[in-house]
């Protein structure tokens, strides 16, 4: 399976570009895997550089997860961390995505100086 990255998958989502949103499908329409860090670049792209709000990046990653071509790399783990970012979104996505990558891998607790981020379960907070 081939691989895709940020700007084909933001091309997907926003359309913004006629020529490569149709040949970004395309190319996925085979198949495509996506990786978190592609997620989570992308995700970051729309919000900074395209303004989405939280509801809509919470959207976005749904689509994703549900899009008939794209294999999203450890989906499970992507939607745990979807869970925690539409109840937190203050937290930001990559964030979420990063405690639930470290929790798969069995790593936690997770040290971090967010205090938000060491209120979710398998987040330790670290004091300086």
């Amino acid at each position: 399976m081939r691989a895709v990255d940020t700007n084909v998958l933001v091309r997907l989502v926003t359309g913004d570009d006629l020529k490569q949103a149709a040949a970004a499908e395309k190319f996925v329409s085979a198949g495509a895997w996506v990786s978190h860090l592609v997620l989570a670049e992308t995700i970051w792209v729309l919000a900074t550089v395209y303004g989405r709000d939280p509801p809509a990046l919470a959207q976005t990653v749904d689509f994703l997860l549900k899009h008939r071509d794209l294999t999203i790399q450890d989906a499970e783990v992507v939607v745990d961390a979807l869970v925690h970012y539409r109840n937190r979104p203050s937290l930001g996505f990559s964030d979420c995505l990063v405690l639930e990558i470290a929790r798969k891998a069995g790593h936690v607790p997770m040290g971090t100086f967010d205090r938000t981020l060491a209120k979710l379960e398998g987040a330790e907070r670290i004091a300086a």
